[in-house]
């Protein structure tokens, strides 16, 4: 469809209704209609597999379904069966159910590094936990984070770090440091600077998992440089601090046990979720017993308040986490999403090769979870240009906002892909050749998530 005759005006409309009801328009910043092209952000009606309609009618192929949640496709029937039944036998209860220990051996035996589990619903419930029990555990005050890394909680100690810092107190965020990703030498300068203040080292265990203009010029896989992460871990013990891994992207995508399994360094603690519930909401804090006991009722300590939320134990949302652990180990879900991942890189490349914008259009990341970069024509990356390939990927029936897939996917899905971003490219190239992406984006460009004005 010529991007000219693409309109979406049930979604605009929907769009408008959302905003004057939900701040923000959304209640996930990234699924915000600021992160696409201008009248161009489809309100979802319903979805199936890798396909996902909007209220307009419009069928897309979707990539990064749910921010990587619905890595298995949306209504998959091993999961709504293993739902379906929970619901029929209440959801919450005044104890905890039968399941909440099932779904805790089932979670330890597929990550075997951990030897303890609490559930909760969202990544930063269990980030802002480990951070906490870090705290308690070594009694000291900061936190360092990696800087290299997009996310790792709505919370204060991280948000306040970020350029969306109104509202959160000063003192609170000079308490959080940064270190660079792949850096033992300036991590360990760190360390000494604030030799006994740094309670915990906190990272996603790979890199470049998310583009952002520090990094996106980059094209690796991100997998670290052999022996970082045993430096970092030799690290953490040496300073006596705590190593906790956000396996929020890695987990299950890398390996069933998440890149703590893939590259065989056992952190302190980790945290899991978003793949780990198809959609559902759960999340995991993981980690060594002598740790994650002092949020218990088993030790002689001062009592830590680590984790306590109403619906941690939500019946329904721990039988999908069992049933997508149980699909992933049974039906090699992981090698699955790395041979999706790899043909669509290859006809990716080969589309942005073939149409000359072979160093504008960069896709990288692991196969599992592969991300894009939009470069102009002097080799920075652009939001304009970014607005420019989203545009005719929407009108394509595309929905990308990065290329991360879901083992729902098939072959026919992925060549369709190619065929419309080599006609994507195609404009692409254009827009290079005039040194001006304007004409082509029909409004204003798409913006970055962490902004300080709006």
């Amino acid at each position: 469809m010529d991007t000219e005759e693409f309109r979406l005006p049930r979604s605009r409309l929907a769009n408008e209704r959302l905003h004057a009801l939900v701040p923000g328009g959304a209640h996930t910043y990234a699924k915000g209609d600021d992160q696409y092209p201008e009248d161009l952000a489809p309100v979802i009606s319903h979805g199936r597999g890798a396909h996902v309609w909007d209220v307009d009618g419009n069928r897309y192929v979707e990539y990064g379904s749910g921010l990587r949640s619905v890595s298995l496709g949306h209504a998959h029937p091993r999961v709504l069966e293993a739902v379906r039944r929970e619901i029929d036998r209440g959801s919450n209860f005044a104890r905890p159910s039968i399941v909440e220990v099932e779904a805790a051996e089932r979670f330890l035996a597929t990550v075997p590094t951990a030897e303890m589990v609490k559930f909760a619903k969202n990544g930063s419930d269990v980030t802002t936990a480990a951070v906490r029990l870090a705290r308690a555990v070594t009694g000291r005050p900061r936190v360092a984070v990696c800087g290299d890394h997009p996310f790792f909680s709505v919370d204060d100690w991280f948000i306040g770090t970020t350029p969306m810092s109104a509202g959160i107190p000063a003192a609170t965020t000079e308490l959080t440091v940064a270190f660079p990703y792949g850096d033992l030498a300036a991590t360990e300068e760190l360390l000494v600077r604030y030799e006994g203040e740094v309670a915990c080292l906190i990272l996603e265990p790979a890199g470049h998992t998310e583009p952002s203009p520090s990094s996106q010029l980059r094209s690796s896989r991100g997998d670290p440089t052999p022996g970082y992460l045993t430096g970092l871990r030799e690290l953490a013990d040496r300073h006596g601090c705590v190593l906790v891994f956000d396996e929020m992207i890695t987990g299950l995508r890398w390996s069933e046990a998440g890149a703590q399994g893939l590259y065989g360094v056992v952190p302190d603690l980790s945290t899991f979720g978003k793949a780990l519930g198809n959609g559902f909401a759960v999340s995991a804090l993981a980690g060594r017993r002598e740790l994650m006991e002092w949020g218990g009722l088993r030790h002689s300590g001062d009592r830590v308040f680590l984790l306590s939320t109403t619906h941690g134990g939500e019946t329904h949302s721990l039988a999908a986490a069992m049933a997508v652990l149980t699909t992933y180990v049974e039906e090699g879900i992981t090698a699955q999403l790395h041979a999706l991942g790899e043909r669509l890189a290859a006809g990716v490349r080969a589309a942005a090769a073939d149409t000359g914008v072979g160093d504008h259009v960069v896709v990288r990341g692991r196969a599992s979870n592969l991300v894009f970069a939009t470069l102009d024509e002097y080799g920075q990356p652009s939001q304009e240009y970014r607005t420019l390939f989203l545009r005719q990927l929407l009108a394509g029936g595309v929905l990308a906002p990065s290329f991360v897939v879901s083992s729902a996917l098939d072959d026919a899905d992925i060549d369709r892909t190619v065929d419309v971003v080599a006609r994507a490219c195609a404009v692409y190239r254009k827009a290079l050749d005039a040194g001006d992406p304007g004409p082509w984006l029909a409004g204003r460009p798409v913006k970055p998530v962490f902004r300080r004005r709006v």
